[in-house]
């Protein structure tokens, strides 16, 4: 499994895994049935910038701009103005084919093909690429080991014979198939019990220790903020309101920001970070 330098010292370049937004609009171009509304503004001046090796949580309630800018950032928008940046390229200037798979996609849904065996579904990505069959095999075997699941009892599974928190876990291992730098990870936990949500909570935070990926990390859990982020970026209507890491966040005075706190119900010293 590389490290956190290892794509940068492939491809040579400082700018792996670094995913910057310059002054970055999104406003609804065209009316939908159903949809919102054509004009309106969906993120306004967004600046922030995730380093490689990060994890970068956004946070924020429903509507605030979090999934918005992650498709930014995957090429699945594109920016009414300003710019999205890539390892150190504008998206609009990738091929999207190549951009999408450079970046690992895991959603709250996971978005397994049901007909596709578990080791099928992790290996359709390096099977795109070209890898051949026993390269695709060994990574599907490391990656489900990584993630918790015996191959010998889960790879010839299909997705209907998993539980949830199974399911998810292989979403994340397709995600790292073909050993992107950068993840991208919309409320991938919010649809599972408490029990193994948490669960999954302390796995990922290991997890995202070990494998040095740049992870942004949607979420409207503080707590879920908190125990995984780097740093935190709050999004409230479409504008970044602070960034800070998990100590400053719990001390921060931006009134948007105390409202996030005062949820826990508790104190600085109280919650261990």
């Amino acid at each position: 499994m590389t490290g956190p330098g290892d794509n940068a010292m492939k491809n040579g370049s400082g700018q792996d895994g670094v995913i910057e937004c310059r002054g970055v609009w999104y406003r609804l171009e065209g009316d939908r049935p159903g949809a919102e509304p054509r004009g309106r503004v969906l993120l306004s001046d967004l600046s922030l910038r995730a380093e490689r090796g990060e994890t970068l949580v956004l946070l924020g309630r429903s509507g605030s701009g979090k999934t918005t800018t992650l498709k930014l950032i995957n090429r699945l928008l594109e920016p009414t103005s300003g710019e999205v940046q890539v390892d150190g390229r504008r998206t609009t200037d990738w091929d999207p084919i190549r951009l999408r798979r450079r970046i690992g996609y895991v959603i709250q849904e996971v978005g397994l093909f049901p007909h596709f065996t578990i080791e099928r579904n992790v290996g359709l990505v390096p099977q795109l690429e070209g890898w051949p069959p026993d390269r695709i095999r060994a990574r599907v075997e490391e990656l489900l080991r990584l993630v918790g699941l015996e191959p010998a009892e889960f790879a010839g599974r299909r997705p209907r014979e998993l539980s949830g928190g199974q399911r998810q876990r292989v979403g994340v291992a397709r995600a790292l198939a073909a050993d992107p730098p950068i993840l991208l990870m919309d409320e991938p936990f919010g649809a599972l019990d408490p029990v193994t949500r948490t669960e999954l909570q302390s796995e990922f935070r290991a997890l995202a220790a070990r494998l040095g990926k740049t992870i942004l990390f949607v979420t409207h859990d503080v707590r879920e903020a908190l125990l995984l982020g780097t740093r935190i970026a709050l999004l409230a209507e479409g504008r970044l309101v602070a960034i800070h890491s998990p100590l400053d966040f719990l001390r921060a005075t931006q009134p948007e920001v105390k409202e996030f706190v005062s949820a826990l119900g508790i104190g600085e010293k109280d919650f261990i970070l």
